[in-house]
């Protein structure tokens, strides 16, 4: 979410962190919604540029960051499972 202000980073991640809790079936608050849809975006802009996919603008920001997120919450199931 490079190039947005904080208070644009927070309300992005706070509704990718909701759209991928949903999507998944994750529940947590809305703190973590928060980190986890920033920690997605992040996560999803690495996977996504390492194939050479950019997207730019609010939207194009928006789906990154649930990608990501929902990539985060299957590695941590995935890591969680094997505990």
């Amino acid at each position: 979410m490079e190039g947005y202000g904080i208070i644009m980073q927070i309300i992005l991640g706070g509704i990718a962190g909701l759209i991928a809790e949903k999507l998944m079936g994750f529940n947590t608050g809305l703190i973590m919604n928060i980190v986890l849809g920033i920690v997605g975006a992040v996560v999803g802009n690495f996977l996504l540029g390492l194939v050479g996919i950019g997207l730019g603008g609010l939207v194009g920001q928006l789906i990154v960051a649930v990608i990501g997120a929902c990539v985060l919450i299957f590695a941590y199931r995935a890591i969680k499972g094997r505990a």
